[in-house]
Formats: C-alpha cells, sequence, structure tokens
C-alpha cells in the first residue's frame, strides 16, 4: 500500500495515509473526503561512513 499526503478541502488539515487501490481515503480530523493528494517527497536514504559495516576485500 503506498504512503500519500493530503490536504483536506474542508478543515485544510495536512496528513499521510496508506490507501489500497480502491479505498476512498477520508480525512481523520474532520472525515471529509474533498482532499487535494499533495506531491511528496521521497525520503532519501541514511547512509553515513560511519554507519556502514566494514569490508574487506578478497585475496
Amino acid at each position: 500500500m503506498p504512503l500519500y499526503e493530503y490536504t483536506c478541502e474542508g478543515c485544510h488539515g495536512d496528513f499521510e495515509l496508506l490507501v489500497r487501490d480502491r479505498e476512498q481515503p477520508a480525512c481523520p480530523e474532520c472525515g471529509g473526503v474533498r482532499l487535494q493528494k499533495r506531491l511528496s517527497v521521497p525520503a532519501a536514504p541514511a547512509i553515513s561512513g560511519a554507519s556502514l559495516p566494514m569490508c574487506e576485500p578478497r585475496p
């Protein structure tokens, strides 16, 4: 199930929902179904040199 971001046109609340294919999302604050799907920015992977496992080259 993809995670979508919405803005409710009724109460102007912003929220995220996991939505199935045929599911009609509703605002968790007011229950409204007039929603604006927002453009989501993918999260960047959290990788740093210190957290990577050390790999030794094979002989």
